[in-house]
């Protein structure tokens, strides 16, 4: 059977946080592990590193400051986040990008978090997992300025145009790609873009507890998207890019493991298993 990561999930601050162990188990009993949590403002970064100990090699996380809290980003932001991201639990750097949909955060101090952020990811040689809505000019711009030293870049939950897709894949960005594209009032762009996104750049993820796949039947009757809807988001990509479901799932799964470095993270931990034992 295929086995799936999920490369977004929110966990902390939603609508799953009082259920998270019964969350993971769902998760797991449709080989959906591990979760990658999100870490969207430094204390959430935090709480998920603490989350992310009690459930080793379950769940990992991200340390860093989305979009929506740039305004809360101060001169110290960066050594809080650096300090966090030590941890082996911390997969990257993020979720940090640009969200000029909103605008829940002025401009300017949205573009100072991102590019800060980005050379926090060059400075530790971390991957990074972005946010950019309504925003391409402005994120492409101040990307380009890193991207060369970036040991990896992933613009997670992208909804964008074809023009959009072909600039971030000449960058060498993976793309994250969720239930959105199930949606067909929203998502029919995206489901004629996904089969042009080359193999090895592609990643899936459902960035629950938010868009739930709107094609899905039965609908769960909590209205709730969780990480166990993950094969049924990666069935309908398969189908899109006329692939094998099991081929797309292997692919899939292996993008996540190299992006994350999760196969070296686990062989650490493996490795401290057994020194602890001897």
């Amino acid at each position: 059977m295929p086995e799936y990561i999920d490369i977004a999930v929110n966990l902390i601050g939603s609508a799953l946080e009082k259920n998270i162990s019964d969350v993971i188990q769902r998760a797991a009993a449709q080989r959906v592990s591990p979760l990658i949590v999100i870490g969207s403002e430094i204390n959430e970064s935090a709480q998920a590193v603490k989350l992310c100990l009690d459930y080793p090699q379950q769940l990992y996380c991200t340390a860093g400051v989305h979009p929506h809290h740039a305004s809360e980003w101060q001169g110290d932001s960066a050594k809080q986040i650096s300090a966090l991201a030590l941890s082996p639990q911390v997969v990257a750097i993020g979720e940090c990008g640009l969200d000029y949909n909103r605008d829940f955060s002025p401009r300017p101090m949205q573009r100072q978090a991102f590019a800060e952020q980005l050379a926090l990811a060059v400075e530790m040689q971390m991957p990074v997992l972005m946010h950019e809505r309504d925003a391409h000019q402005d994120f492409l711009a101040i990307l380009k300025e890193y991207r060369s030293e970036l040991p990896g870049a992933l613009l997670h939950c992208f909804t964008g145009d074809r023009q959009s897709m072909e600039a971030y894949l000449d960058i060498d960005l993976h793309l994250g790609i969720t239930g959105w594209v199930c949606d067909e009032r929203r998502g029919l762009e995206l489901a004629a873009l996904v089969p042009d996104i080359p193999d090895n750049r592609i990643l899936i993820e459902t960035d629950s507890p938010y868009l739930l796949p709107r094609s899905m039947r039965p609908k769960p009757k909590s209205s709730k998207n969780e990480p166990q809807y993950l094969p049924y988001i990666a069935e309908y990509i398969a189908n899109l890019r006329e692939q094998p479901k099991e081929v797309f799932a292997q692919q899939a799964y292996q993008n996540s493991v190299d992006f994350f470095g999760l196969q070296q993270l686990n062989k650490t931990c493996e490795k401290e298993g057994a020194d602890e034992v001897s």
